[in-house]
């Protein structure tokens, strides 16, 4: 296997797990950023109160696209398997 193909896979893989990642991070991102606001306006300091509704939206997100999230890995899992002699070959 030549460099070319394996930089090739790993630039597929990098680019797969940031694609999967981004809708849980997003919400994340969000939820945290809407706790802050009510924190900063309600004056309430409580660091523990944005990790409850960070998970919440972290585990609906991932309700919602787990089927998604399920789907891409698998189709990139069997594209793996499926060049697999071809990546041999290439050695």
């Amino acid at each position: 296997m030549n460099e070319i193909i394996i930089i090739d896979i790993a630039k597929q893989a990098i680019f797969l797990v940031l694609k999967l990642a981004a809708p849980m991070l997003i919400a994340s991102l969000v939820v945290g950023l809407i706790v802050s606001i009510l924190q900063t306006v309600t004056s309430i300091q409580e660091q523990t109160l944005t990790f409850v509704p960070k998970l919440i939206a972290v585990f609906l997100v991932l309700m919602l696209f787990g089927n998604w999230i399920l789907t891409n890995l698998k189709d990139f899992t069997i594209e793996l398997f499926t060049n697999f002699s071809y990546y041999v070959d290439a050695l």
